[in-house]
């Protein structure tokens, strides 16, 4: 029969609790020892027991694995600064290098320091020319067409305004003659029931001739009257019931 399984918990027993200590710590450390011979490993173990006695095993010596373990666990933020670092280091330095070629480039375009270049590159340098003056050429053409299109556009507009205006004016300026002539007509109807005397051609001309004058005018009794000549004289008017 095979063996049975054990259950994993704390032995109850003692005495059986310090067997079983001693058996699996001796095999823990055999175990140990053979990693490290084949697999060339370092190796690093301690043991304390329930009563506090010490058992480690180290291959390379345990003062130096711990040293070895601290380094590792206890320093690992100055390890990921320093590569951090050296990162944005060389960042920098690629765009430095990028900023000085650009810097080259449009000294190059402008004419500048050309006493460095070769034929190919001179000729590259044309190509690049070339194609940045029709670049510039078109995109100016194209915006000289759009500033002709609305001022197309404009014209249009206004030339349906003036359109509009003068409508308006010769509908005013009719209207206006309606009326002119309305007022000619009135006129010469007036003077025809009105004319003038022969003589009197200008009316400013005429002579100073008696006037009907209404209203207060000399009083003259007449002859067999009953009202009183003080009455008459003092009023100058004949009362209605009089006459």
């Amino acid at each position: 029969m095979g063996r049975g399984r054990v259950e994993l918990k704390r032995i109850e027993n003692k005495i059986n609790r310090q067997v079983t200590f001693s058996k699996r710590r001796n095999g823990l450390l055999k175990k140990a020892y053979e990693l490290s011979v084949l697999c060339d490993a370092e190796v690093g173990l301690i043991i304390f027991s329930s009563r506090g006695k010490l058992y480690e095993f180290g291959s390379s010596g345990m003062t130096n694995t711990l040293e070895r373990y601290q380094r590792c666990c206890f320093t690992p933020q100055d390890n990921s600064l320093e590569r951090e670092t050296q990162s944005w280091c060389q960042e920098v330095t690629k765009l430095k290098a990028k900023y000085e070629a650009l810097q080259r480039n449009q000294r190059h375009l402008l004419g500048e320091d050309l006493g460095p270049l070769n034929v190919k590159e001179l000729q590259n340098l044309e190509k690049k020319l070339e194609g940045a003056l029709a670049l510039a050429r078109q995109r100016k053409t194209q915006i000289m067409m759009e500033q002709m299109e609305d001022l197309r556009k404009k014209e249009r507009q206004l030339g349906d305004l003036n359109k509009q205006l003068k409508i308006k004016l010769e509908a005013e300026g009719q209207s206006l003659q309606t009326v002119q002539d309305l007022w000619s007509s009135d006129a010469a109807a007036e003077n025809s029931n009105f004319p003038l005397h022969p003589s009197h051609t200008n009316p400013m001309e005429c002579d100073h001739e008696p006037v009907l004058q209404m209203g207060y005018h000399h009083y003259v009794q007449a002859e067999g009257s009953s009202v009183p000549k003080s009455m008459a004289g003092e009023t100058n008017f004949i009362h209605g019931w009089v006459i």
